[in-house]
């Protein structure tokens, strides 16, 4: 599994389904992009914007043109998710980008949205690429509840607040499946296993725990991460909601043996689990970990 490879999803139900590994922050099995081949066609996120050939390639390795592209339908804002959209929104001249309606106006114009990431991501900015502003009239605002006709398929829209006020999961009933955005957490297929996301400045625990529980309502067979790719549901959800938990709770402990917040981040960064390193690289890992932490010192401070 490497950057740029595109994978049929073949999980459960899934038909017409393909992903790419979009090489996020040059690490493999992070970030991925879905093409969805209904009666119209979607892509589902649009990673970081670095790297957006590999996109494209996918699209067309799929047999389709840009031009087929009829839905752009990004999880939510954060750029890792919607970096890219404005560049797709570009070169698929018959798509409209869907998106919660807390989150249009960032599409429209991202400089708020590029001064918070750069905040939150820190030297991790070096991977990202500025995104392009998206024109008012290609952008359909969704609530919860709302659907995205493919066609043969449709997209569900499920808020999901709990990562981020603009997330929404967007259910697929004829697959089956869930895109589950960061609402269930970061599967890492290699390692079998679900870690944590909890990044500054919107991070919430209860409602996170809310976003696990509307998930595990919904009842799919299939989680289709963002981070990274598919798996069956099985029991991963119940994991994550442990994990959530133990996460914060951890975090909150090493706080209070610490003399300040910096000690409590670089003591997670530096203790990163060393499978982990191997997987995503030194770097990615352990300034993943440390953004986590103070998206949860955030959450204790506001609690």
């Amino acid at each position: 599994m490497a950057a740029g490879d595109v994978f049929e999803a073949t999980t459960g139900s899934c038909e017409d389904l393909h992903y790419v590994d979009t090489g996020m922050y040059d690490s493999p099995e992070y970030g991925s992009v879905y093409v969805l081949d209904a009666e119209r066609p979607a892509v589902i996120d649009t990673g970081l914007g670095t790297n957006y050939e590999r996109i494209v390639d996918a699209i067309e390795s799929v047999g389709l043109s840009l031009a087929d592209i009829e839905v752009i339908a990004v999880t939510h804002v954060h750029l890792d998710h919607a970096g890219g959209a404005g560049f797709l929104a570009r070169d698929c001249p018959n798509a409209d980008v869907y998106v919660h309606e807390i989150g249009a106006r960032h599409l429209v114009d991202p400089e708020r949205l590029v001064e918070g990431t750069k905040r939150a991501v820190g030297d991790q900015w070096q991977y990202y690429v500025e995104p392009r502003p998206i024109a008012e009239d290609r952008i359909v605002e969704l609530s919860n509840g709302d659907a995205i006709d493919l066609g043969d398929h449709e997209l569900i829209a499920h808020h999901a607040p709990g990562h981020a006020p603009h997330q929404v999961v967007y259910e697929d009933p004829a697959n089956d499946a869930v895109f589950t955005a960061d609402a269930a957490g970061i599967w890492v297929p290699s390692l079998d296993r679900i870690e944590p996301t909890s990044p500054p400045s919107n991070f919430d625990l209860e409602a996170a725990l809310d976003d696990v529980e509307m998930l595990q309502e919904l009842g799919v067979e299939t989680l289709l991460f963002g981070h990274f790719g598919p798996c069956p549901t099985d029991d991963v959800l119940d994991e994550y909601a442990d994990v959530l938990a133990e996460w914060v709770a951890a975090v909150e402990e090493e706080r209070a043996e610490r003399a300040d917040d910096d000690a409590v981040v670089e003591h997670f960064a530096e203790t990163v689990d060393s499978d982990l390193i191997e997987i995503w690289g030194e770097h990615k890992a352990r300034a993943e970990t440390g953004m986590n932490v103070r998206g949860v010192l955030g959450y204790l401070d506001s609690s």
